[in-house]
């Protein structure tokens, strides 16, 4: 939950030194800094994160989507308002997924400079080396290291907050940092140097979306403690180490976090430090693959290939698409970057873009989850909007020095959703007007068995499952197998598989089953967004409810569309491609549904979008 968090000392103080740094650094700059970085892990992550997005939840989960498909339930007229915006806010957390492990170990591994400068040459290699290492281990699972993760992030914020402690001591003038007054003085007397000042001290709260996205994980309670026991008071500490450190020692500013360690505790901190970005690091990575996970359920990305690595925490999960697009993404970045100093100006706009559209989405929850007024919903959250808008304002300033790349990787990521959605919903729409009500075609079907005219079907033993998402029209894949094989089954299901706007499904509404005629009955399998869809295990629910049938005696039926572009489908060719290309690129749906790999009958056909 706080391995990013507890990363960005490491820069954050550095990096809001640097605007002011040209013409020397006068004491109230200093406290000015400090103060608004406190100030701002007391708004954004204590007040707005802690106290009140923690209460914000889907039955126990958190984060962006989570929140999405809550509010989608009561989106009246606006659904697709919320839509982009959530799709901007994990796009912009995809983003945020790429930048942190390459400015976290960065950061952290340039801490060999200080222990010798003869390694400063090989920062570079040794990161791109991690970082290499910890994508490779991502299909491994992170079960048997996990257990590490909680005392080592804890150790780390000890030695945060008892380096700060050592320091205080050097100008307990910085203390005047509480007083807000500080902040307020130094944005107002800065002007434009003060605004490039606030890109960096955002850097302060990253990480903050990690306590709302871990929510499911871990629960408010255990997030709220840890936040006021240790993270809080050590950060604080920390920050204000520093700042006394650089009052006491000006020189001390080209790197005021490993400065404040003696030359004998340097390598440990920096073997600790590189330990805990590494730690925040498989942090926004396992976010990642959660967040896709929860993308493909609700129907924003195509399917992927999904394998749990922990057969007893369903959230440890692998994505090898994902994972090949960050470390892609990681070692661009941190090749073309070559140093956290570059790469930190890229950082604030994917973490302050990600908070404003939380803050949106928040309004929205107050208004349509907890009947809050309007009135009531814009005091309570305009202040938090007008300072994150400032924050996100005062990063755009860094938009040519590096701040364009997480705006490049979120455009590219809402394109795909938003491409996935739209060419879903008109594919949809150009099958419908071809498809048989399933009523008509039943009566049809049996009439015909009962005359047993010529052109009637024949009846073979066992049980078809045949997958449609329109479970109130016959299937084509039903279609094609009478029109081309002439056979139907004596039992046939019609399967849909839906997800639900909740985290998880209620077991006791896990599957539905609705007898339409002897032959033919229809099955909805109900699955939470944070599921996996297993539906084979699922249908051993309807066996038990009185179906009789062997699932690894069933034959599962599935239509395979060929999809042909058309300049004329509403969409322009190019997206019309990009569509087609990520529908060529999901996975088969019998291995994303478990289904018995030798049960499976896929009929095809050949649609233009």
């Amino acid at each position: 939950v706080y391995g990013d968090i507890g990363t960005s000392p490491l820069y954050a103080f550095r990096e809001a030194l640097r605007p002011v740094s040209e013409d020397g650094v006068g004491r109230d700059e200093i406290i000015g800094i400090i103060s608004l970085m406190i100030w701002a892990l007391t708004i954004i992550v204590t007040l707005k994160y802690v106290l009140f997005l923690l209460r914000a939840d889907n039955h126990g989960e958190g984060g962006t989507l989570s929140l999405l498909a809550l509010l989608m339930k009561t989106a009246n007229g606006h659904a697709a308002f919320l839509f982009f915006m959530g799709a901007i806010g994990a796009a912009l957390f995809v983003g945020d997924a790429m930048i942190t492990p390459a400015l976290s170990v960065l950061s952290a591994v340039e801490g060999l400079k200080l222990v010798t400068p003869a390694l400063t040459d090989y920062v570079v290699p040794i990161s791109v080396v991690i970082l290499v290492l910890l994508f490779a281990v991502q299909s491994w699972g992170t079960g048997a290291v996990s257990k590490f993760f909680g005392p080592i992030t804890a150790l780390w914020f000890v030695v945060m907050g008892a380096g700060g402690i050592a320091h205080l001591s050097d100008d307990l003038g910085i203390l005047a940092a509480f007083n807000p007054a500080y902040a307020v003085m130094f944005v107002s007397d800065e002007g434009l140097v003060g605004l490039a000042v606030l890109g960096a001290v955002f850097l302060t709260v990253t990480g903050a979306e990690a306590l709302y996205a871990d929510l499911g994980h871990f629960g408010r309670r255990p997030i709220q403690w840890a936040w006021f026991c240790l993270v809080f008071p050590a950060l604080a500490l920390n920050y204000l180490g520093q700042g006394a450190l650089v009052l006491k020692h000006p020189e001390a500013m080209s790197d005021p976090f490993f400065l404040m360690f003696p030359q004998w505790a340097l390598l440990p901190v920096v073997i600790l430090a590189t330990a805990a970005t590494i730690i925040a690091s498989q942090a926004v990575i396992t976010g990642a693959f959660s967040l896709a996970r929860q993308a493909i359920h609700l129907g924003y990305l195509p399917r992927m290939e999904i394998f749990h690595t922990s057969e007893t925490q369903t959230g440890q999960i692998y994505l090898p698409a994902v994972n090949t697009v960050l470390v892609f993404g990681v070692m661009m970045l941190v090749l073309i970057f070559g140093s956290s100093e570059a790469l930190a100006t890229a950082y604030g706009i994917s973490v302050t873009g990600a908070m404003l559209v939380t803050t949106v989405l928040a309004f929205e929850f107050l208004r349509a989850r907890w009947r809050w007024s309007r009135l009531a919903a814009v005091a309570m959250l305009a202040p938090l909007f007008l300072l994150e808008l400032t924050f996100l304002g005062a990063n755009m300033l860094k938009v040519h020095d590096g701040g364009y790349v997480p705006l490049l990787i979120a455009a590219v990521v809402v394109i795909v959703m938003w491409t996935w959605t739209r060419g879903t919903r008109i594919l949809h729409a150009k099958t419908r007007h071809s498809e048989v009500p399933i009523g008509s075609f039943i009566a049809s079907v049996e009439k015909s068995v009962a005359r047993q005219s010529e052109h009637a079907p024949v009846i073979v033993a066992g049980t078809a499952i045949f997958l449609t998402s329109d479970p109130d029209s016959a299937p084509a894949a039903l279609l094609h197998n009478l029109k081309h094989n002439h056979v139907l089954h004596e039992q046939n299901f019609i399967l849909t598989v839906r997800t639900t706007n909740t985290p998880k499904a209620n077991p006791a509404d896990r599957c539905r089953v609705e007898r339409l005629s002897d032959r033919f009955a229809r099955i909805e399998v109900r699955f939470g967004f944070m599921e996996t869809q297993n539906v084979s295990q699922a249908l051993g629910q309807v066996r038990k409810s009185g179906a009789k049938f062997d699932i690894m005696s069933t034959s599962f039926y599935l239509g395979r569309r060929k999809l042909v572009p058309d300049a004329r489908s509403g969409m322009p060719i190019w997206q019309d491609r990009l569509f087609i290309w990520l529908a060529n690129a999901a996975i088969d749906p019998s291995d994303y549904f478990r289904l018995p790999a030798n049960r499976v009958v896929e009929l095809g056909s050949q649609v233009i979008i």
